[in-house]
């Protein structure tokens, strides 16, 4: 018999995703209906109001910018489209766009003459961003469906590549980052926001599928990202720590997931939200 208080331990590549997927699609499916109904109330648990990894992210001026909806459906780690340079003309590409917050806001610094793509797997944040794009009166924008392992755009397609704390949920990085490699032009960037891990995290925090799909458990370490995404053939790999995440942050966001105190206290000081730069020759 499954004892519901025990942590969840992950099982295959197959059943993390699908669980991905009912976390995020849920949270698109409770934006949804909360703009249909008027109601003033985003979703409050899954709301980036309530986490603490992902609160406070957007300044008043870029949260004028986009739909309410876009930004209740943000569960990012961090601001990539502040921190890293854009151009007009540009195409870029937003590995797992959600409800398109990032997507929206790069549109508008590449102007017209450029592009932006928003990947998402997941059908409800699809069908939100779609929606978010149509109030936001943005043209320059596509949201295309497939997943971060197996980008559906031709070698060379674009000049920058964002994302925002989502590589930390795949479960084979490798192949994103060859992925990204291959889609991006020579001179091109990788610019990402993401979850990252100094020194080593409790195997108990790391066996847990709850803690993995809210951006903790599948994150990588900071050496391990760097050689992964030198593996794949990027040069110039940085990774800045944006915010270092203390005891009462970690009990915060970790103590729902039935972890042990002495598993938690491990995780202080370990888990920072990261600026990660590269690129491609």
């Amino acid at each position: 018999m499954n004892d519901s208080s025990q942590p969840a331990e992950l099982q295959s590549g197959d059943d993390l995703r699908a669980q991905v997927l009912e976390r995020y699609g849920s949270l698109a499916r409770s934006v949804i209906e909360s703009a249909e109904s008027g109601s003033c109330c985003g979703p409050d648990a899954e709301s980036p109001r309530a986490n603490p990894i992902s609160s406070e992210l957007y300044g008043d001026d870029e949260s004028s910018e986009v739909p309410d909806a876009a930004m209740d459906a943000s569960l990012g780690c961090g601001n990539p489209t502040a921190l890293i340079d854009m151009h007009e003309g540009q195409v870029v590409l937003d590995l797992g766009s959600g409800g398109g917050i990032d997507v929206l806001l790069s549109a508008r610094r590449v102007g017209s003459s450029g592009y932006v793509y928003g990947l998402d797997m997941t059908d409800d944040m699809l069908e939100l961003a779609r929606q978010n794009q149509r109030d936001a009166g943005v043209d320059n924008v596509e949201f295309l469906k497939g997943t971060i392992e197996d980008i559906p755009l031709p070698d060379a397609a674009v000049d920058l590549i964002i994302s925002n704390c989502v590589i930390n949920l795949s479960v084979d990085k490798e192949k994103v980052f060859r992925e990204a490699s291959r889609v991006l032009r020579p001179g091109g960037r990788f610019a990402v926001s993401d979850i990252v891990i100094r020194g080593s995290l409790d195997p108990e925090i790391r066996r847990n599928v709850e803690a993995w799909i809210g951006c903790v458990a599948g994150a990588l370490e900071e050496d391990e990202y760097r050689t992964g995404l030198e593996r794949a053939g990027f040069t110039d790999v940085e990774i800045e720590a944006t915010r270092i995440f203390d005891a009462a942050d970690a009990r915060e966001f970790l103590e729902a997931q039935s972890l042990s105190d002495d598993a938690i206290r491990t995780a202080e000081g370990h888990v920072i939200s990261a600026f990660v730069r590269a690129t491609k020759p």
